[in-house]
């Protein structure tokens, strides 16, 4: 459990629980899974304590469940978004024989992923994830450095907070979305040297256990992108209908466009790569069927040759007491 205050242009690390909301700024609230599980009454009460807002209950156990596919829900106070993000640092690859260093790097890992919950209020947001999050913990270094260099402006990034809590989450999710890309290249090179397998005539290709799972994982990603981006567009929706009264930026709404843009990014690779995947299959027995043809062809031919032969010989093979047309026209 992480609190993170931002105001005055600055962030720093809390203790404890504060006792109020900052006058000019926000708080960010990273809970863990097992924290909220150990202690139900804390995120709730917190909220409260700070906001005056309740959560609701179902959304509370959207929080705490595991397999909650990304989602979006919003009521007169806050805003809830379940994300799917990424979460590869355990993952096996799914090909367990390793070659080269080379090979290695390209080794396709199973895509795992797990739910992050984002609680948006006014001057609050709350944060609920499963386990470490390399995403979470690089963004809210960013903000704690931006401490430290000020407004420097040769550090980038670095150097720049968030105004508001809904862009603090919206730099979430962009880096999380970020990750997603960061699967293309592997991607691409396993499916490459599979297509290169399946197209190679000195080998037959057998691996089809394996090209089978990088196809499911494939779709699993699929599903995941379409998931993250309905998701996203529903939010959307919601800030569009809001009146110009309720504050919402045109930036803001940029911003958040040009994470549903990534997402669409990772979704189209995605197809892509299933696309040709499914063509090399095609091209592979398209292939066989034409060396198939090839042999037939050849054997036809040889069968045309030797089938008279064959035929003059059984014929002239059999015992006859006069050798027919030689000795006998009639011998047959």
């Amino acid at each position: 459990m992480n609190w993170i205050e931002v105001q005055s242009g600055r962030a720093q690390e809390l203790d404890a629980t504060p006792s109020a909301l900052p006058a000019d700024g926000y708080v960010w609230l990273d809970l863990l899974h097992e924290d909220a599980v150990a202690d139900p009454e804390f995120l709730p009460g917190a909220v409260e304590r700070l906001t005056g807002v309740r959560l609701f209950d179902l959304h509370l156990q959207d929080a705490m469940n595991a397999q909650h596919p990304s989602f979006f829900d919003s009521t007169n106070d806050y805003q809830m978004l379940v994300f799917r993000k990424l979460s590869t640092g355990d993952t096996p690859p799914l090909e367990e024989k390793r070659a080269t260093a080379a090979d290695q790097r390209r080794l396709l890992q199973e895509i795992v992923t797990r739910p992050i919950t984002f609680f948006l209020l006014d001057r609050m947001l709350v944060t609920v994830r499963q386990g470490p999050s390399k995403s979470i913990d690089s963004v809210r270094q960013r903000m704690l450095d931006a401490r430290r260099y000020g407004n420097d402006p040769s550090m980038g990034d670095r150097s720049r907070l968030p105004l508001r809590a809904g862009e603090l989450m919206l730099r979430m999710l962009n880096v999380m979305v970020d990750r997603y890309l960061e699967l293309r290249e592997p991607l691409s090179d396993r499916l490459d040297r599979w297509q290169r397998d399946l197209l190679d005539p000195r080998r037959p290709f057998s691996n089809w256990s394996a090209l089978l799972e990088a196809r499911m994982e494939l779709r699993k990603l699929e599903n995941l992108c379409e998931g993250q981006y309905d998701a996203l567009t529903e939010m959307r929706d919601e800030y569009l209908e809001q009146t110009p009264e309720a504050g919402v930026s045109d930036a803001y709404l940029v911003r958040l466009t040009d994470v549903m843009e990534h997402i669409q990014r990772v979704l189209h690779h995605a197809r892509r790569l299933e696309s040709s995947v499914e063509s090399a299959v095609q091209l592979h027995f398209s292939a066989n069927s034409h060396l198939t043809n090839t042999v037939v062809r050849k054997l036809t031919a040889i069968a045309a040759i030797f089938a008279p032969l064959t035929l003059i010989t059984g014929i002239f093979g059999m015992n006859f007491r006069h050798m027919p047309l030689l000795d006998d026209l009639e011998g047959f």
